[in-house]
């Protein structure tokens, strides 16, 4: 019988308070875990979890100045750490974690990354109390974005989305363009996100599509992913390195 990761995942796995389930090991597609914040806070352990924190990820911690967005940080910090324990087989706390060089600019906040050999390459992102987090052996960004008001799309629609992404929002009825502005953002979040490059590179230089398949990028795979009602996420994952 095939393993179940040697296919695409694009239901995440749900990620418990508890200990992580099982042994993760990772196959030849990336796995996916979704963690909700109320499941995590207050629950048994939250308070030790935190301990897991480095010194940077507690200063981040405690700069956020609403206490939601301070949860949201922490559960998809002490998340990360539970899962890369988990797959190399070490302490949560004992990870160290860096930055690779920007590929836009050279500076030091590229991708984040393990300090050292044996990876695994790993993405989070957070929304309005969902946090997303992906691992695999290559290169990779995962993004999801709460569904954004009709305001929102168009405040950044120009600064944000490629012509022809802006051609096909246009086309669709416009009870129906929040929810494509959605998975396009995204898409595109992933895959800057597995770059490297980030904001840091212009988002509306790339397209990625706000339709329902997301459209070609050279050099890497985009998937959506099934989340929530009310969300979008996505999926970028190198196929070149």
């Amino acid at each position: 019988m095939n393993d179940p990761r040697d296919d695409a995942r694009d239901d995440p796995r749900v990620l418990g308070p508890g200990p992580v389930p099982g042994s993760p090991v990772l196959g030849a597609a990336p796995d996916v875990w979704l963690a909700r914040v109320a499941d995590h806070v207050p629950a048994p352990g939250f308070e030790a979890g935190r301990a897991m924190l480095d010194a940077a990820e507690l200063a981040r911690y405690e700069a956020f100045l609403r206490p939601a967005d301070r949860d949201m940080y922490a559960v998809a910090h002490i998340a990360l750490r539970r899962l890369l324990g988990a797959y190399r087989g070490e302490d949560p706390g004992s990870v160290v974690l860096v930055r690779e060089d920007c590929p836009v600019c050279g500076g030091p906040h590229g991708r984040p990354a393990v300090a050292g050999d044996g990876g695994p390459h790993f993405s989070l992102s957070h929304s309005a109390g969902l946090v997303l987090l992906a691992f695999a052996a290559t290169p990779l960004g995962v993004d999801v974005e709460e569904i954004p008001a009709p305001g929102v799309v168009a405040e950044l629609r120009e600064a944000i989305l490629h012509p022809g992404e802006r051609a096909e929002l246009d086309a669709l009825p416009p009870a129906e363009r929040a929810a494509a502005f959605g998975r396009c953002w995204a898409r595109k979040e992933a895959y800057l996100k597995g770059t490297g490059a980030g904001l840091a590179d212009n988002p509306d230089r790339t397209r990625v599509g706000a339709g329902p398949v997301p459209y070609p990028v050279p050099g890497w795979t985009v998937t959506d992913l099934a989340v929530p009602a009310g969300y979008s996420a996505a999926l970028a994952t190198a196929t070149t390195c």
